[in-house]
């Protein structure tokens, strides 16, 4: 998170913006961007995404720069991170060129783990879980979908990615647009 703070303060004072105006963009409180700034408060994806767009910065700018000039990523070469407010760990399977427009993520849930509450985003997720078995809530209906099967959907939807097991972990091939990383 201190990072993040770091180069959102140092980005806003780079563009001569004041937080005002960057609430007036996002539709973030000034005190939650004050806090964001100060690395005083956890921040969601979609309020990094905000952030990021208000900016005119792709998202991955507040990560540590990560690139894949050959297009081909070696499992061994992938770093697993995890996002503040969500229990799951992530690594990104991409590589870096211009125009690009999926994310494809590896997603590790522990056991017993979700993906946080129910919650919705603009584009498309396709997931292909690997190991483990995942209920997906998905606009108020449950589907149990388990290694090799695979669900597709607006995620315009609401949804939440669930790991029932108490024992197993659940890894998923992630697939989502737009870019977010």
């Amino acid at each position: 998170m201190e990072e993040i703070a770091k180069r959102f303060k140092k980005l806003r004072n780079q563009q001569n913006l004041t937080l005002k105006e960057i609430s007036d963009k996002t539709g973030l409180s000034i005190s939650f961007l004050s806090q964001v700034e100060r690395g005083t408060s956890s921040l969601a994806i979609t309020s990094l995404k905000k952030i990021a767009d208000a900016l005119n910065v792709p998202i991955n700018y507040f990560f540590e720069s990560w690139g894949n000039q050959n297009y081909h990523i070696r499992v061994k070469d992938v770093e697993l991170f995890s996002i503040e407010g969500k229990s799951a760990q992530y690594g990104r399977m991409a590589g870096e060129f211009s125009g690009r427009t999926m994310e494809p993520l590896m997603v590790i849930m522990e056991p017993g783990q979700n993906l946080g509450q129910v919650f919705s985003h603009p584009g498309e997720e396709f997931c292909y879980v690997l190991e483990g078995t995942l209920l997906v809530n998905l606009d108020g209906n449950e589907y149990l979908v388990e290694a090799g099967d695979s669900f597709h959907f607006p995620s315009t939807l609401p949804h939440q990615l669930m790991n029932l097991s108490n024992d197993q972990k659940c890894k998923i091939l992630s697939v989502t647009t737009p870019v977010i990383f």
